[in-house]
């Protein structure tokens, strides 16, 4: 049995937008295109991690990359064979999980470094792992100007091997900032002091979607897709690379009833009819992930038209003005997609509540089915 509030993943439209990536990034760099590290964590943007990440190790994905141990073990789990990095903290982990699951771990602390060299030991295993640089975001991360003091004790470590050597950009969305610039300049020095302490990585990394789209010469020898994956072209940047939504979220509609001049809708009573209008109540809500300010803001797809939120997002349901539009019960409703000739995507969702699409397909909850299409 599956709720009529489904959200359906288009496994065709993501391995089309991994493959015109990788196309857009040998097309401007022939000479030498980075390689791709297809970006999963958090259950791959709301999308599903396990099957989301064996059609992109289909495509030809040589490396995916998740937040933990744990969404690590997950993709093993679902039979992913691929190297699989992880990008979070490990200082408090259980880091048998990096030997069971043969995952590569970033170490971005010297607390970790020190802890995953203990294991290796005991595993009497000689581990690849990427080594993160702080250049200005100042989350994890090895201090770009203080390399010298904390990277001796890693770089000349008996049991790990340095495979890859990256940062991440703290505003690479934001073309008003400076920041950007100065991050790429810090890690460029700080690439030349890992050199001279003895690292000798393979490769380097750094751009995540948006630092793909704003400037190549941050592309180094991998990039990191995430967001342009799903289809989603981070705001404000726009894209010539052609990508296909890869999530659509629909519903039904269960009930539709007239309500009377004057007469509030919903909890508070923030919505207060002027004349007579009809309401049609759709299964979903903000135990599925919807946010509460898409009341009175935000609009569904029912009949080809817009039809306004009103009311109050509640748990289970919310409600939608269609007066005139000769609604039924059991009708299509898209809260993301497309219907007809109109569209609403996850990045308009969050421009119209002041919030970013990340967030939008991240917190699409877990009671919802996904559908692979």
């Amino acid at each position: 049995m599956i709720r009529p509030t489904v959200a359906r993943v288009d496994l065709h439209s993501l391995k089309s937008n991994s493959r015109h990536i990788v196309e857009h990034l040998s097309r401007e760099q022939p000479s030498r295109p980075p390689r791709t590290i297809a970006v999963v964590k958090a259950n791959a943007y709301g999308h599903g991690a396990p099957l989301v990440a064996r059609a992109l190790e289909d495509a030809g994905a040589d490396l995916l990359a998740c937040a933990d141990i744990e969404e690590g073990a997950v993709l093993r789990q679902a039979g992913v064979g691929a190297d699989i990095l992880v990008f979070g903290a490990l200082s408090v982990s259980d880091l048998d999980g990096l030997f069971d699951c043969r995952l590569t771990p970033t170490i971005s602390t010297p607390v970790a470094a020190r802890a995953v060299q203990a294991a290796a030991a005991k595993y009497k295993q000689r581990l690849r792992y990427h080594l993160k640089i702080d250049t200005g975001m100042n989350r994890l991360g090895f201090r770009h100007d203080n390399l010298r003091r904390t990277l001796p004790e890693l770089v000349g470590s008996d049991n790990l091997e340095l495979d890859a050597v990256y940062t991440h950009f703290a505003t690479a969305d934001d073309l008003e900032s400076t920041l950007f610039t100065e991050q790429r300049q810090r890690f460029e020095r700080a690439l030349g002091e890992l050199t001279s302490l003895g690292g000798r990585p393979k490769y380097r990394h750094a751009a995540n979607s948006a630092a793909i789209l704003r400037d190549s010469r941050v592309w180094f020898d991998g990039v990191r897709p995430g967001l342009l994956l799903y289809g989603i072209v981070p705001p404000p940047l726009a894209s010539t690379i052609p990508l296909a939504p890869v999530m659509r979220l629909d519903s039904r509609v269960v009930a539709v009833k007239g309500v009377r001049p004057g007469e509030g809708v919903g909890y508070g009573v923030r919505f207060t009819t002027s004349k007579p209008t009809t309401i049609a109540i759709i299964p979903a809500g903000y135990a599925d992930g919807l946010d509460l300010r898409l009341a009175g803001r935000g609009a569904v797809l029912i009949r080809g038209r817009r039809a306004p939120i009103v009311g109050s997002v509640c748990m289970d349901m919310l409600t939608a003005d269609v007066t005139g539009m000769a609604v039924s019960p059991g009708d299509e409703v898209v809260i993301i997609g497309s219907q007809g000739a109109d569209r609403i995507d996850a990045r308009e969702m969050a421009a119209t509540i002041g919030t970013i699409p990340w967030e939008i397909v991240c917190r699409i909850g877990s009671r919802i089915e996904r559908v692979y299409e």
